[in-house]
Order: structure tokens, then sequence, then C-alpha cells
């Protein structure tokens, strides 16, 4: 039975992975901040699919986080067959006016921990020749997104790091996939600090479960990268080709602007 390890696992998109995966007879380690979370989680899968299904509590943000993981599943001797980078976070603002750790933190999370992660466990499945890799990204990679400057540089590394490390792998029979959802239906604005008026101008909006069916399908498929969303998503994906950047970070600006 295969193992997959979760980061951002106790709620949206990272609960949806571990339910989806757990009806595919997988087994899981669980990881986030919150053990009252991922004890109810654990419990859910345990007796609903009869799998085993390890949590790791941590921040990983904080020093010596993810050695600790790493740790923790060579200790168990625990094989990761499906590595998912999910943990992240955004913070809406004027940069020069936003809290300095929230932004560090940010950076920490959506790009230190996620390649740190990803280096401890690439070479075991490069041993291996086998195992696949899931980088949750966004549609904010495709740009940079002025009130969230930190959040779509972080994902945009996400974007170009992973597209690189698919290219460098696939040799090895190892899937690695970007995964980059337009908005979707969890507490991500909620969390970000979105005003209201901005939250409430996606046209289409998915739900984790429909990203995580999405976000599989193109790993099976073997792809580099993954949109999800509506049309309007595709079509944001491509204006950078088209559009000056000065133009196109002059109407974004405009449109983040409350």
């Amino acid at each position: 039975m295969p193992t997959a390890l979760i980061t951002g696992a106790s709620d949206g998109i990272g609960k949806a992975f571990a339910e989806e995966l757990a009806a595919r007879n997988t087994n899981l380690v669980l990881v986030a901040r919150s053990q009252e979370k991922l004890n109810q989680l654990a419990k859910e899968l345990q007796e609903k699919y009869q799998i085993q299904v390890d949590i790791i509590v941590t921040d990983l943000t904080e020093t010596g986080a993810t050695n600790a993981v790493f740790d923790f599943t060579q200790k168990r001797g625990l094989t990761i067959d499906l590595l998912i980078n999910n943990a992240g976070f955004a913070d809406y603002g004027d940069f020069a006016e936003t809290d300095e750790e929230r932004q560090i933190k940010m950076v920490q999370l959506n790009v230190l921990a996620l390649v740190h992660l990803t280096h401890k466990f690439l070479p075991l499945m490069r041993q291996r020749r086998s195992g696949s890799i899931i980088n949750v990204s966004s549609l904010a990679a495709f740009q940079p997104i002025p009130y969230l400057s930190v959040y779509s540089a972080s994902k945009a590394f996400v974007r170009n790091f992973s597209e690189a490390l698919w290219a460098e792998n696939r040799h090895y029979g190892i899937r690695i996939l970007v995964s980059c959802p337009g908005p979707v239906e969890t507490n991500f604005f909620t969390e970000a600090k979105f005003p209201p008026e901005l939250a409430g101008r996606t046209n289409k909006i998915s739900t984790a479960k429909e990203v995580v069916e999405e976000t599989l399908k193109a790993l099976e498929r073997g792809d580099s990268t993954v949109v999800i969303g509506g049309l309007t998503t595709h079509l944001i994906t491509k204006l950078a080709g088209f559009v000056p950047r000065t133009t196109l970070v002059n109407i974004l600006e405009k449109q983040f602007k409350v």
C-alpha cells in the first residue's frame, strides 16, 4: 500500500487530498499545526478506510521542523511514495505597511519548507526510481500581483522550481507536478485578510475536491503543470505573454487596490 505525506493537511485542499487518497487505499502522514483537527481527521479516515494514518503536529516555519518531519518518517520506516507540499498562506496589503514577521514566515512556509522537504525526499525517490511530488502553487504564479507581492512571488517560485524538477527527474521514473488553482472554496481569503469586496469578485470558484481530482488526473498523465478553474482562470495564465509587463502590473494594481 502506498504512503502519501501531505503538509497543510488539516483544512482546505490538504484535507481534500487526504480524503481522496484515503479512498484510494493510500496510507497517510498528515502534517499541520492543529493537533485537534489532525486527530479528528486521522480518526475518521482510519475508521472509514482501514488505512494507517500518522500525524505530525508542527509549524513548518519553525527552525528544524522540516528535519523533524523527515526524521519521523525515517524512524517509523515509512517510504513516502507521494509528497504533497500544500502548506502555504497569503497576506493582503501594501508591502511597506504589512507586518514584517508575517511576510518572512510566508517565504519560510511557501518556499523554504517546500524546498527543504523536496530535497529530503527526492533523493530517496531517485534511489527507488519511483515516486511523485505535487507542489501546490496558484494562479498567482503567472503574474506579479500588487498587494499580494510576497505571495505571488512565492507561488511563481514554486511553479518555476517544480517545472524545472519535472524535467530533471522524469528520466528517473519520478513524476513532479505543480498544481495552479484559481480561487478555491476554502478559508484562503479570510486567512489572507482579503477585503470582502475583493473576495467577492471571483467568477468561478472551485471546490477543494475539484482541485484534488484535477491535480491527481494531471499527475497520472505525467503533466508538469496543471491550471484549475474556469475559462477566465485559463485566460489569465496567458496574459503575461501578450501584455507588456508595466501595463499588466498597472492593471492588476487597480484591480487589487481597495
